[in-house]
């Protein structure tokens, strides 16, 4: 897994171009589509990945995260570890 600590709390990530977020009704859940397949997200996944817009910075996603759910602990590096997974999966870039 890539390091949390390398990302940048002033990058703006946004989706992929190879890749669609969206409801998907079936699912009951907030999913990627891509050409091959469909990665189906579970709710905090899901609320990350809408706020990864190439506007709103990584400090931003998560201030915005602890805003909505002030009592999870955790929460900023729960933010950093699930980025860094995306990113290396290629579910986010940033410019």
């Amino acid at each position: 897994m890539t390091d949390s600590v390398s990302l940048k709390l002033g990058w703006s990530p946004r989706i992929n171009p190879h890749f669609r977020l969206q409801w998907e009704e079936a699912q009951q859940a907030k999913v990627l589509l891509y050409p091959e397949g469909m990665i189906k997200l579970n709710s905090s996944s899901g609320e990350i990945l809408s706020l990864c817009d190439g506007d709103t910075t990584i400090q931003d996603i998560i201030d915005e995260l602890k805003r909505i759910f002030p009592k999870e602990e955790t929460l900023e590096q729960d933010v950093l570890e699930f980025l860094s997974v995306a990113f290396e999966r290629r579910w986010l870039i940033h410019d």
